[in-house]
């Protein structure tokens, strides 16, 4: 085959990586990658049967509303002068 990867080149390739990482670490990843799968697929299950369910999409969900006024103060910051302001340069 010219150009394309033959089964022994993939066997080669993965008995070297197999010898990099090791089987428990490989297994490991395996797992972790097999767990994201299965709750990616429950989640985009789960947003399929909401979205069949869900009737008032664009409906506000609470209303917040605030009665108390609160104490609004206006203030200006100044550079506070000090003598020993040349020391510090």
């Amino acid at each position: 085959m010219l150009g394309g990867i033959s089964i022994w080149q993939l066997l080669i390739v993965l008995g070297i990586i197999i010898l990099v990482f090791g089987t428990k670490k490989l297994r490991n990843v395996g797992t972790d990658l097999g767990g994201a799968v299965k709750g990616f697929k429950s989640a985009m299950h789960e947003e399929e049967k909401g979205d069949k369910n869900d009737t008032d999409k664009d409906a506000p969900q609470a209303k917040v509303s605030h009665e108390e006024r609160g104490n609004t103060y206006d203030v200006q910051a100044e550079e506070k002068k000090t003598e020993n302001s040349d020391e510090r340069k």
